[in-house]
């Protein structure tokens, strides 16, 4: 069994980061796994939605710090290189589906990047949620300067980023960090149930909406209107669309396609 799995089930690709031994941390052969299951979760047209977990009682606990040591002996150049490759791995705005991150136990660092760069967050209570890069003389590099003070505001993206202060769960849900809060033992049966609501509607336009939704963040109210006129029209030219139509007219559930 490798360092990351992929199981797919009912339209569900369920990634799996499975270290559990060091708490699920990211070394460059993780990294790799999981870029590639990225990958065949994009291509697959049958997923209709990701998520992501870790084997074990905790999420990830981010960087593995044995491998964070061999990056010293890298050139300033080969460090770049290596960052901006792992940033497109992590880049989940770029998958054309949803993506759920079922949180427990330790979620720090680059763990909490991947949370983050998620579409939505589900965490067990007894989850410990922290972007703890300056603890080691570090930065979020995964994209967390830039997500964070989109969801949490400004002054708390600030404050949780400079401290490296770990929050639980509750306080987590709180500062709009996450989506919802579960008992550990029911973690993945709610965010299952959850993906399966989503693996029910629509794929055309679960992923225009979330294409929309992401491009809106970095324009003005008239830019992202064009925008979602342009997706509208690739969503009404849809089989979905007819589907959708059809199946309301003869009071039945609409089997979606994603055509």
């Amino acid at each position: 069994m490798g360092k990351v799995t992929l199981i797919k089930e009912e339209k569900i690709a369920v990634l799996t980061i499975n270290r559990p031994d060091v708490k699920n941390a990211l070394d460059l052969d993780t990294y790799e796994e999981f870029g590639e299951a990225v990958e065949e979760i994009k291509r697959d047209s049958d997923v209709r939605v990701a998520v992501i977990t870790g084997a074990g009682d905790s999420f990830c606990a981010g960087l593995d710090l044995k491998f964070a040591a061999t990056i010293k002996s890298m050139s300033a150049t080969e460090v770049v290189s290596l960052i901006k490759r792992l940033q497109e791995i992590f880049t989940f705005e770029n998958v054309g589906k949803p993506v759920i991150s079922a949180v427990k136990g330790y979620t720090l660092g680059n763990g909490c990047d991947i949370a983050l760069a998620s579409d939505f967050v589900i965490a067990a209570e007894n989850a410990k949620i922290g972007m703890i890069y300056t603890n080691l003389g570090l930065i979020p590099d995964m994209g967390g300067t830039f997500r964070l003070p989109r969801l949490v505001g400004l002054a708390m993206a600030k404050e949780l980023i400079l401290t490296g202060e770990q929050i639980d769960a509750k306080r987590a849900l709180e500062i709009g960090m996450i989506n919802k809060v579960v008992t550990a033992e029911k973690l993945m049966d709610e965010t299952m149930g959850f993906a399966g609501k989503l693996a029910g509607r629509s794929p055309v336009a679960l992923a225009m909406a979330k294409a929309a939704i992401n491009k809106g963040l970095g324009v003005d109210l008239c830019v992202a209107q064009d925008f979602e006129a342009y997706i509208q029209s690739v969503c009404l030219q849809s089989d979905d669309v007819a589907e959708a139509i059809n199946a309301f007219l003869e009071k039945r559930k609409p089997n979606f396609k994603g055509k």
